[in-house]
């Protein structure tokens, strides 16, 4: 079970070298004679990458795995804790494999027949899909801060060439904001670490957690790590890669960086803050972690329905689900007793918002090219997991009682509203995105049983019935009470009428369809961007500025050893002219004293 263990990181990667290896045996045996050879990257072997982390996360029992020779000394292991995320991730990358193969079905037709940058994409993609899922699992499974902090960035960055695959101008714009944002918080982690792991010597993430809470300086650590984790997890100011990178990104890579990769960000919170810590004292940090997530979900509910692209409001829903999760963790840190009870609904939270986000995200391809079903059972099915994440059915539902319950019995009922009215906006980005859908639906083109129709259909049933398989330990998850469901479900109902009132008004007298008003996606990176314009600028400026006051500078210089070169020369003359009369000169200052001391 250990080999399981580390199997479940590494066979991802052999995934990638078989395909690798497979590429260049292919490009070696073509030739002006043989032609292209047929070569089929999203194989079952490709689709196979997933499978042991999901085997591992289904075993019974923990198990750890130390390893002395790797790195710093290796420790990977799997816990109560880190199992409902490795199995709802494992899961999610696997119905995204299988959802990819149909998805660039067409990309793969083109490679086949030879196109050169069908070719290219499509290797690029087969390649760094698994190795971003090893980075992936390898951060859900280590325990040690070097493998922790290798997975974090071996999938950040591999994740760029997803987000870039498509080519283009608006692809080189998602992924420039997407690098550019993962950069900043790889630094921030990077600091964070460094700084809490070396005032402790601590090697792993338990330790790590220890240190933070006994240092003196724990607070700016703790807050460093914060905001680096918070640029994967969507931080409102440090969300704005969400919905530039989502909407150019592939479909299924989009499902899995919304549904599982920016999950990593807050495992990154659970990981590194020492949450349930009374002795900490970082109070101040967790209310600043809980204005800030209702911040975001409020104001991400704002501008994701002034979207049009149905990705792009998918995005904005993202930074807002994010930020209730994210206010559930600082009041966590507030309130170190009340972490224990806390940390179940978090996970679920999780779980629940992981799969949904997938079941959605796919939804978008499957609305584009329908399968052969009736309508009337294709359009239900994509709305399941919206109102889902509603909190209005199935996973959604169980996961705000589960926390209305936790929260109450707290006496944080404050909070509940809150997210409760946050939960309105979530409704609102729900009809917007279906509604966007379906102005931009397809013709019926593929059979149910195909690859992406399949994919989709798997999903919405695993995230729909995700308390139902997620594990919890013994303890399991308390279901509504039938008298509680009008408190729990009166924000989707308040969200929906909201809509409708205002599909109505702007329909109203005009006949037409509604135009929502603009908000360019990506919000705050435009001013950001103009921001580094100005700054640039004024370093031109500066720049230039100095150069000219340089080379004024060295005017003055050459002016001036001009002019000591003259005195020099002068002083030199004089010399010349002194030596030449200075024999005569001492002479007769000689006869002149021996005729002074002779008339005297």
């Amino acid at each position: 079970m250990s080999l399981l263990l580390a199997l479940a990181p590494l066979w991802p990667l052999l995934v990638m070298l078989n395909a690798g290896l497979r590429l260049a045996l292919a490009l070696s045996r073509s030739g002006p004679r043989r032609g292209r050879p047929r070569l089929e990257l999203l194989d079952a072997v490709w689709l196979s990458a997933p499978l042991p982390a999901l085997l591992l996360a289904l075993w019974p029992g923990e198990l750890a795995l130390s390893m002395q020779s790797w790195m710093l000394g290796g420790v990977w292991q799997l816990d109560a804790m880190r199992r409902p995320w490795l199995l709802f991730a494992a899961l999610l990358w696997l119905l995204a494999g299988g959802y990819a193969r149909g998805y660039l079905a067409d990309e793969r037709r083109r490679a086949r027949a030879g196109e050169g940058t069908a070719r290219r994409r499509l290797t690029a993609f087969a390649l760094l899909w698994p190795l971003t899922l090893a980075g992936n699992l390898l951060l859900i499974l280590a325990e040690d801060i070097p493998s922790f902090y290798l997975g974090f960035v071996t999938m950040t960055l591999a994740a760029y060439g997803l987000v870039v695959h498509a080519g283009g101008r608006e692809a080189r714009l998602g992924g420039f904001s997407y690098l550019v944002l993962a950069l900043v918080g790889e630094g921030l982690i990077l600091m964070g670490l460094l700084w809490s792991a070396g005032s402790a010597e601590a090697l792993t993430l338990s330790g790590l957690r220890t240190a933070i809470a006994e240092a003196e300086q724990g607070l700016w650590m703790a807050t460093l790590l914060w905001l680096g984790f918070g640029v994967k997890a969507g931080v409102v100011g440090l969300h704005v890669w969400l919905p530039l990178a989502h909407p150019v990104a592939p479909t299924p890579a989009s499902a899995v960086l919304s549904g599982v990769m920016v999950k990593a960000g807050v495992l990154g919170w659970l990981s590194t803050l020492p949450l349930g810590v009374v002795e900490a004292g970082l109070a101040p940090l967790g209310g600043w972690i809980t204005g800030a997530g209702l911040a975001g979900a409020f104001v991400a509910a704002v501008l994701g329905v002034c979207q049009r692209h149905p990705k792009a409001v998918l995005a904005y829903s993202s930074v807002s689900q994010l930020g209730m999760l994210a206010s559930l963790v600082g009041v966590g840190l507030s309130e170190p007793s009340l972490w224990p009870a806390l940390l179940a609904p978090v996970t679920l939270f999780a779980g629940h918002h992981g799969m949904t986000k997938g079941a959605l995200f796919f939804g978008v391809g499957v609305s584009e090219h329908p399968p052969r079903l009736p309508a009337w059972l294709i359009w239900p099915l994509l709305a399941l997991p919206a109102l889902s994440l509603s909190g209005a059915l199935a996973s959604g539902l169980i996961a705000k009682s589960f926390m209305k319950e936790v929260l109450y019995e707290s006496a944080h009922a404050w909070l509940l509203t809150w997210l409760s009215l946050a939960a309105v906006g979530s409704t609102l980005l729900m009809a917007r995105a279906l509604w966007r859908q379906w102005r931009g639906r397809g013709e019926p083109c593929m059979a149910w049983y195909a690859p992406m129709p399949l994919a989709w259909l798997s999903a919405v049933l695993a995230a729909a019935a995700v308390p139902l398989w997620l594990p919890f330990g013994e303890a399991g998850i308390p279901w509504p009470a039938p008298g509680d469901l009008l408190g729990l479900v009166w924000p989707a109902l308040v969200g929906l009428t909201l809509a409708g009132l205002l599909l109505w008004v702007a329909q109203a007298g005009s006949g037409r369809r509604p135009a929502a008003p603009r908000w360019p996606a990506g919000d705050l990176w435009w001013g950001y961007a103009a921001a580094a314009g100005w700054a640039a600028a004024g370093l031109a400026r500066a720049q230039a500025a100095l150069e000219s006051r340089g080379q004024r500078l060295r005017a003055r210089l050459v002016e001036v050893e001009h002019r000591v070169i003259d005195w020099l020369d002068g002083l030199a003359h004089a010399e010349r002219g002194f030596i030449h009369f200075a024999v005569p000169l001492a002479v007769g200052v000689t006869a002149l004293l021996l005729l002074g001391l002779w008339l005297g």
